[in-house]
């Protein structure tokens, strides 16, 4: 902040040493998705971006909501589940949440069955971005690729298919993947 302002995008490029407002936006939006920076005066507003969280320190815990199990392999039926899950403060936003995973078709990026994702409320994703997804009333984690006419929800370990999308499925994403982690005190 300068002058209790937050930077424009100019001051951010020039002090960054950044080429392009465009690298500037790349970021910013990236932080906004991740939860660390949020926009105080709407999409638009001038001077408008605030940190989130920043009370917060980042070796403190907080809690999130676990909201079921998430399927890592072929999908299952979402659950509820009212239990409150310790993670790191610097997750803690209103749009994220906990699940738990079953089965092993994400293990090539490290997530196994048992595991824990947090993941933050989302209907869109960027390509290759890992998804909390609902298929067919399903739900599945998945690394997402919009093709042509369709969409593939491809697993992190060879032996899983990839699961195909087309316009007869009811699918949304529900989530992006922000964080993940085991529990070794089970």
């Amino acid at each position: 902040m300068i002058h209790d302002q937050s930077p424009s995008y100019e001051e951010i490029m020039q002090s960054l040493g950044f080429g392009s407002l465009g690298t500037v936006n790349w970021y910013v939006k990236t932080l906004e998705e991740q939860g660390y920076l949020y926009r105080v005066k709407g999409p638009n507003g001038k001077r408008a971006l605030a940190l989130a969280q920043e009370e917060l320190s980042a070796t403190t815990t907080a809690c999130l909501p676990l909201l079921g199990l998430i399927a890592a392999g072929e999908p299952i039926e979402a659950l509820e589940n009212p239990e409150m899950v310790d993670v790191p403060s610097s997750l803690l936003h209103p749009d994220n949440y906990v699940l738990q995973v079953k089965g092993n078709s994400m293990i090539d990026e490290n997530i196994h069955d048992g595991d824990y994702i947090v993941a933050r409320k989302a209907k869109t994703a960027r390509s290759g971005q890992i998804v909390v997804a609902l298929v067919n009333g399903e739900a599945t984690l998945k690394c997402y690729v919009p093709k042509k006419n369709k969409v593939e929800l491809h697993p992190r370990n060879s032996t899983f298919p990839v699961i195909k999308i087309d316009s007869h499925d009811d699918f949304h994403i529900n989530g992006v993947l922000l964080y993940s982690f085991r529990n070794y005190l089970n």
